[in-house]
């Protein structure tokens, strides 16, 4: 045999000694990757499980805090008008500047005023003065009646003499008549006298004792000169509350004011709450008087304590301008905000706030939706 032959058998001997280690080989190399795949199954069965595990959680413990971005500081604003027409003779403010409660803000010329002041002091002078001047005539009156009442008396007793005379025909038939005549006009004199004392009571309201600041005419010229008085203060114009003067810009000196046209606005910095518009589906469980928390983008590492305070009477769509109109063919079921106003608690006045400031107010309603919640609604899913 030849080394070629030799060779050649050899090499099957070779390939047959070293085939029964390659097939141990492959029949060792498939275990491994049975239990990866069946490692890969068990996880796959078990992370929907653990998802919709943790996702039931979320939801049955979630619902409690509810939370919205759409929120805004607010302040009363308040519209500073004169209620005093003139020029503006002194102005005491700047745009932006801070007032105190009381503060004068501009001064209206109040001379026209201290006129109309006096002549109200002299016609409450002149009422008082005709109520005297009444009393007087009411005890006038009174001594007219008693002069009428004797000469009604005088002319009683002739007219009974004349007659007595005239029945025993000692006086004749015209002293008679002389007698009747001077009774009567003595009668109607009386009558007169006794109407001008109903007269003079009555021009003293009924009373002839009233004081004389208790007549109408009186109290009617004491009102006039009450009111020149107010008129006259009016004209000095002062801060209502403590705030900022905001918009005065165009308020000048010298400048004519009107009654009640707004001039400016004052910003009142000590009463500040704020405005959350929630969505309808977040106010099942929400009530005046739980606590909440907000966080204005101004100061965003300050947490502000507040207090649910008021829930708005309806949508920002039924007090708009032009108020929605779903009765149409195309309506769209569309999530409805409801204001929600929060009186802010603690140390919000230490800090500069404008009226306006975006904020964040999450509010701790106390109440999570629980298990009942949760199967309530894959019921009404189904």
């Amino acid at each position: 045999m030849s080394a070629v032959e030799k060779t050649n058998g050899a090499e099957p001997e070779s390939k047959t000694q070293a085939s029964p280690a390659v097939t141990t080989l492959q029949v060792v190399q498939p275990a491994p990757k049975k239990k990866r795949k069946a490692g890969r199954m068990v996880l796959m069965a078990l992370l929907p499980v653990i998802l919709a595990a943790g996702g039931a959680y979320v939801w049955v413990t979630g619902g409690r805090y509810q939370e919205t971005e759409n929120a805004n500081l607010r302040q009363a604003k308040v519209s500073i008008a004169s209620e005093a027409a003139g020029r503006i003779i002194d102005v005491k403010v700047t745009d932006n500047q801070l007032v105190k409660a009381g503060d004068v803000l501009f001064v209206v010329d109040p001379e026209p005023y201290r006129i109309a002041l006096a002549e109200a002091d002299a016609a409450l002078a002149a009422a008082r003065l005709e109520v005297e001047q009444l009393r007087a005539a009411y005890s006038q009156a009174i001594a007219q009646e008693r002069v009428a009442a004797g000469e009604l008396d005088y002319a009683k007793t002739q007219y009974d003499r004349a007659t007595e005379l005239a029945g025993k025909g000692i006086s004749s038939k015209s002293t008679l008549d002389a007698a009747q005549r001077d009774l009567d006009k003595a009668e109607e004199e009386h009558s007169v006298a006794v109407q001008g004392i109903a007269s003079a009571r009555a021009a003293l309201g009924g009373d002839p004792d009233i004081a004389t600041d208790k007549h109408p005419k009186v109290l009617s010229a004491l009102a006039a000169r009450d009111k020149a008085d107010y008129e006259l203060g009016q004209t000095t114009v002062r801060a209502p509350a403590d705030g900022m003067v905001s918009q005065a810009s165009s308020f000048k000196l010298g400048q004519f004011v009107a009654t009640g046209t707004p001039l400016f606005s004052l910003v009142e910095t000590g009463d500040a709450w704020v405005e959350a518009n929630f969505k309808e589906t977040q106010l099942t469980n929400m009530k005046p008087g739980q606590k909440a928390e907000v966080v204005l983008d101004t100061y965003p590492g300050h947490r502000f304590e507040a207090t649910v305070e008021a829930i708005g009477a309806g949508t920002g769509a039924e007090f708009s301008l032009l108020p929605a109109q779903n009765a149409t063919g195309n309506w769209v079921k569309v999530t409805q905000r409801i204001p929600v106003r929060l009186k802010l608690d603690g140390d919000a006045a230490e800090l500069a706030l404008r009226t306006g400031m975006s904020a964040t107010v999450e509010v701790d309603t106390g109440v999570s939706r629980g298990f009942g919640t949760l199967f309530g609604s894959a019921n009404a899913a189904e």
